[in-house]
């Protein structure tokens, strides 16, 4: 390992997460040399300011008591030697704190994020979104604050150490006084610290809640103003609000409690060794230059004292911050993504059998799957495409999806859900993702290498051809820069249905073996939905496509209809077949009167 590495990490490494101070720990063995580099220099920058006393009270007995005037020189050098080690060494500290925090903090990041990727759609069921956010946003950089004011801390436990002897060496009582004295105050500081950790990660719960709602409720305005929801979720939000203030309020009494101390503590070590030296000085018993040094020594106390309660403050963020980054490290995935499958994958034109439902789908042709309840076809497109938790019976070609790697899977199989997701960014990228390493088109990134990484005419033709087919060429209209334009926040400049046909071309785009599409017209018009059932058709003829809909405009174009009552396949064949059965004629006419 060299000492100066870049961010992010191509590996993290593996972290202890038995527990938050071993896995904090760990964190600072992983960088022990710069943490080194950092305290020596801490120690260096406060035992040089430590100094200046006692060069200043030797200036005093030996330079100007006695007039001196070599004597006073040889120590005033002295005295420019420590500041300019002081200056020096302030520097060095500064530098490695800083790196020392953030290499921590985007250690700590990686590693969550990669938890986060990890359990996948198991984490937003275990934790409130909003405190997965709050995680990124705060936590991680308050973990990285601990060993940020560790370089100090060692020189403060150092420098506190070297004037205790010196006062010890002058004066037993004071010295005693400054050993014994400031470890017992700061122990005090303990009924403080443990009830200020509670409230902090109370006060951090309900903050995260707070950030769920506030995004759920912005998500969702356009929704909410449709149906006049929008008191409704204030309030519930003016209610989380208060509930957060009230946290508030309980953690900033101990705060500030902690912060006083920050004052107190070293005041009253001010008030303590200035009234004894000023005794020992009129009974004679220290010199002048040792009444000097030691009112100095009072200043420069409160320096190591304060340190001291800075890192204990730091030290309970950090312990919150790592908790809850360890609790998103905790959350196992609905599949374990590092098992490596003990199953060859199936030829790509291989039948899916689902036997929870008795649903076939044979490969290489168009199926639609019809339900009175969306829940139950929903539940089924899942289990093809091996989503959910808990053990998966569906096979392909005659394998199991569980003896399959999930990443086998996941390559193989694509199910696209009916609440399409849009992020920010350019929409050839959201468009494209790694579909292009998947369908060959990789080539052509490469062609565009020389132009700035955007990819190739060929990419361009494979994204304009999945557009066409989902019928999405207007969305390109509604943009500026058309390919190039940006997608805002979870695609909010388009329309719902424009956001669905942008997430069946991105479907379209994997060119996936088997592609699984979940209701992906209901929310576009009659016309536009029959130009897409008959494009669709055409686009992925020969492959395996399995599309869950209603729709007798998609169902005329399917190869097979398999129709679930109750979640089980009661009946199979071609849409005008089983137009003779009573339920499934009963669920297309009712989907018809719904459209008009």
């Amino acid at each position: 390992m060299t000492l100066m590495q870049t961010i992010p990490f191509p590996d993290p490494g593996r972290p202890d997460t038995r527990s938050t101070t071993r896995f904090m720990l760990w964190v600072a063995r992983k960088q022990w040399r710069t943490q080194l580099l950092g305290m020596f220099a801490g120690m260096a920058w406060m035992l040089a300011i430590a100094l200046v006393p006692a060069a200043v009270g030797k200036g005093v007995d030996d330079g100007i008591v006695p007039g001196d005037l070599g004597g006073l020189l040889r120590w005033a050098l002295v005295l420019i030697g420590l500041g300019a080690t002081c200056a020096a060494t302030a520097a060095i500290r500064h530098y490695f704190a800083v790196y020392n925090w953030l290499f921590a903090s985007y250690r700590g990041a990686q590693l969550t994020a990669q938890g986060a990727e990890r359990a996948g759609p198991a984490l937003t069921r275990t934790m409130p979104s909003g405190e997965v956010v709050a995680v990124f946003a705060n936590d991680v950089m308050r973990l990285g604050g601990l060993y940020d004011v560790m370089g100090r801390f060692s020189g403060a436990v150092v420098s506190y150490a070297v004037v205790g002897a010196i006062l010890l060496a002058a004066s037993p009582a004071l010295g005693w006084l400054v050993l014994l004295g400031g470890p017992v105050m700061l122990a005090s500081l303990s009924l403080i610290v443990r009830p200020l950790q509670r409230r902090q990660a109370r006060q951090r719960e309900e903050a995260g809640r707070l950030t769920t709602l506030g995004a759920d409720t912005v998500a969702g305005l356009r929704v909410l103003r449709g149906i006049g929801g929008e008191q409704t979720f204030l309030r519930r939000y003016e209610e989380q609000s208060a509930r957060v203030r009230e946290r508030g309020f309980q953690v900033a009494g101990i705060q500030a409690a902690l912060d006083s101390a920050e004052v107190l503590i070293p005041g009253i070590f001010v008030v303590l060794v200035t009234w004894l030296g000023a005794r020992e000085a009129v009974a004679g018993q220290i010199t002048a230059g040792q009444l000097v040094a030691f009112y100095g020594y009072t200043a420069f106390l409160t320096m190591p004292l304060q340190t001291a309660i800075e890192v204990v403050d730091r030290g309970i963020r950090a312990q919150i911050a790592a908790g809850k980054m360890l609790r998103v490290m905790a959350v196992q995935p609905d599949h374990d993504a590092s098992r490596t499958g003990t199953a060859a994958v199936p030829a790509d034109d291989a039948d899916l059998v689902d036997p929870l439902s008795g649903t076939v789908v044979r490969g290489g042709l168009l199926t639609a799957i019809v339900s009175a309840r969306p829940e139950d076809s929903a539940s089924l497109a899942d289990r093809l495409g091996r989503h959910g938790p808990g053990p998966h019976q569906t096979t392909w070609g005659g394998t199991r999806l569980d003896d399959l790697s999930i990443a086998d899977v996941r390559r193989h199989i694509v199910v696209s859900e009916p609440d399409p997701r849009l992020f920010t960014g350019v929409l050839r990228e959201q468009l494209l993702g790694d579909s292009a390493r998947r369908s060959g088109v990789a080539t052509d990134r490469d062609e565009g290498a020389s132009n700035g990484g955007r990819p190739g005419a060929g990419a361009d033709c494979e994204v304009m051809a999945a557009l066409t087919t989902a019928s999405a060429l207007d969305v390109l209209d509604a943009v500026a820069d058309g390919l190039d334009g940006t997608v805002e926040e979870r695609g909010r400049s388009y329309s719902g249905g424009q956001r669905q046909r942008l997430a069946l071309a991105r479907a379209l785009l994997t060119d996936a073996p088997v592609l699984v599409l979940v209701e992906p017209t209901s929310a576009v018009d009659t016309h536009t939905e029959a130009r897409i059932a008959e494009r669709l058709a055409e686009h992925r003829r020969g492959r395996t496509t399995v599309v869950t809909t209603v729709s007798p405009l998609l169902l005329g174009q399917a190869d097979e209809v398999v129709l679930l009552e109750d979640g089980l396949a009661i009946a199979t064949g071609t849409h005008r077949e089983l137009l003779a059965h009573p339920a499934y004629r009963q669920i297309v006419n009712r989907a018809e009167e719904d459209d008009q």
